[in-house]
């Protein structure tokens, strides 16, 4: 979603459609994503932001 803030989403969340295309960043896997210091977003991805907040991993 955004090399700045390090965070992803998916492509129809609200705050990711606010970035701008020439800071969006795309990997091939979540797993990957995860690797290079990416958050999940707190408002697409709840799910896996509760886990990421909370210690676990994918």
């Amino acid at each position: 979603m955004s090399a700045d803030l390090k965070i992803y989403g998916a492509l129809s969340c609200r705050s990711g459609k606010k970035l701008k295309k020439e800071n969006r960043v795309f990997f091939i896997s979540e797993t990957e994503t995860m690797q290079n210091g990416y958050r999940p977003c707190g408002h697409c991805m709840k799910e896996q932001y509760q886990r990421w907040k909370n210690g676990f991993t994918i």
